[in-house]
């Protein structure tokens, strides 16, 4: 019982932490990750009002798996290959010669032996994800030359990431004591694994996802996520690996499946909160007394560190084709250590390869090259231009960077999004009816399962990044829900409606949406005209007649905004009329060219 108690109580000193330093350091512009690794200093060190770092960053590292799983959804064969380049040539390149430059300076700086200054310098070479992406968004700058090359890089030290843990273990001696028989035999066995995941990704996975999506529970999808990050994580460690590389491939096997938004959204507030532990256990377990003996180190590795990575990464730039006040900003932009060499150095001090005071003095080296990063981003800014920094990007990521994001997939939904395909546009499709996806994916649609009344659902499907948001559900309600969801919290969205009928058209442009269009309304008036030609009226006057319709019903939507529903009736046709009307307008009062707005089209 005192166990659990304590339990309880360890736990909501860390939450309370979390959520008073965070949002402080946030509004600071210091990010998130500072203000977590603030507060476990503060609880831990600081007060004492929790003893067992090491215990608890043991249980937090699930935070480091969802996040290694998040990053695996986003490892698209087709955004991959359209990076390629600046992935694994800028990236491999920057990672390899900034570490191959810190680990003799590691070394020389008094680390350890030569095992110890790799894995340092390694950890060091590696920019913080979390804290680079949040400059860039906050500045607007993620669709730019400079943001693209900047987040390659990035990318490649994600992926980066997995085979320096592994090297961490084989550091770590852990392997010496095995024979080669052994070592034969855990090799095979990892690749059987390995084997067997990727053959569950690609024929098991989707049917079973399709059997939970079909029931509706959503708790049930929420469920069968974190089996499948946790259970892949498990596997590879039964087999000697990384539960990190088990995360790994189970989000790359699940790249192009249709659940990936659903499942991505599912997993965020799991990755979110353990992580925010993990950075919090990790400043639980800075050892300040070690901290202040080695404080004239720590001043002077800051300012080296940081100095060598933006020569090297700015070097890199320009030879690999970025003009100078770009490879400025990528520079400034990624100088700093990044939340995985705390993991590194962590794993690393567990393994033994590090002492647990040389990791107190790179983390918080890691920890204060963040702090000056803000600095350094201002600082490229005084000293550069924008007008290239804000040039936008020759093509978008794949998947969650379309043009469009399509929320419903019924019949409206499958007519627009061809047109939007056949002119070579990306569009990201998403719908809740696991019945429909099948059915579309049968005709060669690829869309994704995912609810659009869920804010991190939209965000998942990149709501963000989108020009156009086409709400195309069928139902009123439905509809109107999503356009909640966007409307407040993406206030700045475009969005383009199916509506369902005359009275929600009015209930639309209300709320301003800034296109609707009535789900029978062309295809009404298509049929009229058709129809009028087959009784032996000309093609000319059949259009003017149609044309006049579509004008009497726009023109009446904007009386029955201002007078209410039943206003304009005497617009309406309800009677066979005299010739006169019929007569073909002259073309200077209806022109059948001229394109007809959102404000004209009901």
């Amino acid at each position: 019982m005192a166990t659990s108690q304590s339990l309880f109580t360890e736990t909501v000193w860390m939450l309370g932490a979390a959520a008073i330093a965070a949002p402080i350091f946030k509004r600071l512009g210091l990010g998130t990750v500072l203000g977590y690794l603030a507060g476990g200093v503060i609880i831990g060190p600081v007060l004492q009002r929790i003893s067992n770092g090491e215990e608890v960053l043991h249980v937090a590292e699930l935070g480091i798996v969802f996040l290694l799983f998040m990053i695996g959804l986003e490892l698209k064969p087709a955004r991959l290959w359209t990076m390629r380049k600046d992935i694994f040539g800028l990236g491999l390149v920057q990672v390899a010669v900034t570490g191959a430059i810190l680990v003799p300076l590691a070394y020389l700086g008094g680390v350890g032996n030569w095992s110890a200054a790799v894995i340092a310098g390694s950890g060091l070479a590696l920019s913080s994800t979390a804290f680079a992406m949040q400059i860039l968004d906050d500045n607007g700058d993620v669709n730019t030359r400079y943001g693209q090359r900047s987040f390659s890089m990035l990318l490649f030290q994600d992926i980066a990431i997995v085979p320096l843990l592994a090297l961490v273990s084989i550091l770590g001696g852990g392997v010496e004591e095995a024979t080669t028989a052994d070592m034969l035999t855990s090799a095979a066995l990892a690749l059987l694994v390995v084997a067997l995941m990727v053959a569950a990704g690609r024929y098991v996975l989707t049917p079973v996802f399709q059997i939970i999506a079909a029931t509706g529970a959503r708790e049930v999808m929420i469920v069968a996520a974190l089996f499948l990050v946790i259970g892949s994580a498990m596997a590879m460690q039964m087999v000697g690996l990384s539960m990190a590389m088990g995360a790994f491939l189970a989000g790359v096997m699940l790249a192009e499946s249709s659940y990936r938004h659903e499942l991505e959204a599912d997993i965020e507030p799991f990755r979110g909160v353990f992580l925010s532990i993990f950075f919090i256990a990790v400043g639980l377990s800075l050892e300040l007394q070690v901290v202040y003996n080695n404080l004239l180190l720590i001043v002077i590795a800051v300012p080296v560190l940081l100095a060598v990575k933006a020569a090297v990464i700015y070097g890199l730039c320009r030879v690999s084709g970025s003009g100078h006040d770009e490879a400025i900003r990528i520079a400034a932009l990624l100088p700093q250590g990044g939340e995985f060499g705390f993991v590194m150095f962590s794993t690393a001090a567990a393994a033994g390869v590090l002492s647990n005071a040389t990791a107190s003095v790179l983390i918080a080296v890691v920890t204060l090259s963040m702090v000056a990063t803000p600095l350094c981003v201002r600082l490229a800014e005084r000293i550069t231009t924008r007008q290239e920094g804000h040039e936008e990007m020759e093509e978008d990521f794949d998947g969650a960077d379309a043009d469009v994001l399509m929320v419903g997939f019924s019949r409206f939904g499958q007519i627009a999004a061809q047109i939007l395909l056949a002119s070579g546009r990306d569009v990201t499709i998403i719908d809740y009816s696991a019945e429909r996806i099948r059915q579309a994916s049968a005709f060669g649609f690829h869309i994704y399962f995912g609810d659009g009344t869920r804010k991190e659902v939209l965000v998942a499907a990149g709501i963000e990044k989108a020009k156009i948001v086409a709400v195309c559900t069928q139902k009123r309600e439905i509809t109107d829900r999503v356009i909640d969801v966007v409307q407040e919290n993406f206030p700045r969205a475009h969005i383009y409606a199916r509506s369902y009928d005359r009275g929600h058209t009015l209930a639309l442009r209300q709320r301003g949406v800034e296109y609707e269009l009535r789900e029978t309304l062309e295809s009404g008036l298509v049929f009229g005209k058709e129809t009028l030609i087959a009784l032996g009226t000309s093609e000319d006057e059949a259009t003017a007649i149609t044309d006049d319709i579509r004008r009497r019903d726009a023109k009446r939507l904007e009386i029955q905004a201002v007078e209410g529903i039943m206003a304009g009736s005497d617009m309406l046709h309800t009677h066979p009329v005299s010739p006169e009307p019929l007569m073909r307008p002259k073309r200077n009062r209806i022109d059948p060219t001229v394109k007809v707005t959102g404000k004209d089209m009901a």
